[in-house]
């Protein structure tokens, strides 16, 4: 054997030493046990929850009253700017007054006229009282005087109804707002004839505030309230049950309603019934005839168990799935129902208990049976929403 044979045989079993020295050095690591998963997880606590349902509407106003002539004449004056404020009892309108004014002279005349004849029948009357005593005059005669002046009291009670007729119609000649609200476009203008038959109306008010709106609730999930309702499974909200409102544009109205009433019939061509509730409606946001979402609280779950959404995943059959971790820390995948959402949670109706740790964090990072170190998970925000959709 050479030299240089001898020296690359060396080499190799310097090298070979080596590379099992180090895998020596290394065979205690590789036999180590991996550290647990860390794992973010909260505690199954049931509270109260709303439970509320989101159903179209429509606003409406709270009281609306048409502007109409109650005499005829000429329209003099419009009063009023279109699309304003009014309050009740503020003039609106000036009809021609001067045929009014005549006719309320006419009659204070004809009942003048009626107190005058009334005070001589009434003087003839005693005039005849001693003269029947002394059989001085026929009993007709006084009869007569009787009746006369008793007509003429009725003539006077008749002449003074005129005048109040007379002076109701000069009064009637000033149009006034006969609820405060606001006021639409006017229907007629200074010069037109109107009169106290027509069918049009001179404008229209409205009152905004506060405003109704108008909610259609299908009969279908009134039955199924009114059922779970009975059941015990929720219970009634206390006091008048609160509305919340989304508009037209997607933003949330800034003003609480309150459900009113229910009506006491479906109707036929929707299927549907009507329930109305009233909004505050100070700064005239809200207007007859406007769309809008109506949140509606039903009713109180009091041991409603919600677990975040993000915690809350699903299966390859589509089903609502949580991982729970046992009392011995190994995580097991669990089958619930998730029967909606509320605000951020989800609300679990089934498969899981009171005091049960489920995986909010880590989730990508375990799988069932492997056993994890749990820490609270992260809280999502500090005020969670509680009203069901």
């Amino acid at each position: 054997m050479t030299t240089a044979m001898i020296k690359r045989y060396l080499s190799c079993l310097t090298v070979l030493a080596l590379l099992f020295a180090a895998g020596c050095a290394r065979s205690p690591q590789a036999s180590a046990p991996a550290p647990a998963v860390e794992v973010g997880v909260m505690t199954v606590q049931p509270r109260s929850v709303d439970l509320t349902e989101e159903l179209p509407g429509r606003t409406a106003a709270y009281r609306v009253a048409e502007v109409r002539p109650q005499v005829s004449g000429i329209v003099q004056k419009r009063l009023f700017t279109e699309g304003s404020e009014v309050r009740a009892g503020e003039q609106l309108f000036q009809i021609d007054a001067a045929a009014y004014r005549a006719a309320l002279a006419a009659a204070e005349a004809a009942l003048k006229r009626a107190e005058a004849r009334l005070v001589s029948a009434r003087l003839l009357e005693e005039r005849y009282e001693p003269l029947i005593k002394a059989n001085a005059i026929s009993k007709q005669d006084y009869d007569d005087a009787v009746a006369a002046r008793a007509q003429a009291e009725a003539d006077v009670a008749a002449a003074r109804a005129q005048v109040e007729a007379a002076r109701i119609d000069l009064v009637y000649t000033q149009v006034l707002a006969p609820i405060s609200g606001r006021i639409g476009r006017t229907l007629v203008t200074e010069g037109a004839l109107v009169t106290s038959q027509q069918d049009q109306a001179l404008a229209t008010v409205q009152q905004l505030d506060p405003i109704y709106v108008d909610i259609a609730q299908s009969s279908t999930q009134m039955l199924r309230w009114q059922r779970r309702l009975a059941s015990g499974e929720l219970e009634q909200t206390a006091g008048g049950a609160k509305v919340k409102l989304t508009l037209e544009d997607g933003t949330e109205y800034d003003q609480v309603g309150e459900l009113k009433f229910s009506e006491v019939s479906v109707d036929p061509s929707t299927g549907s019934v009507l329930l109305r509730a009233v909004f505050p409606n100070p700064d005239r946001q809200l207007l007859p005839g406007m769309f809008v979402r109506a949140q509606l609280v039903q009713a109180v779950k009091h041991d409603a168990i919600l677990i975040p959404q993000r915690g809350v995943t699903r299966n390859q059959r589509g089903e609502a799935v949580v991982m729970v971790v046992g009392e011995d820390n190994k995580v097991a995948q669990r089958v619930v129902t998730a029967d909606r959402a509320i605000g951020s949670d989800w609300l679990i109706t089934q498969g899981l208990a009171p005091g049960e740790r489920v995986v909010l964090d880590g989730l990508q990072k375990i799988r069932p049976g492997l056993e994890v170190r749990t820490v609270a998970a992260l809280e999502e925000s500090a005020d969670a929403p509680v009203a069901a959709r």
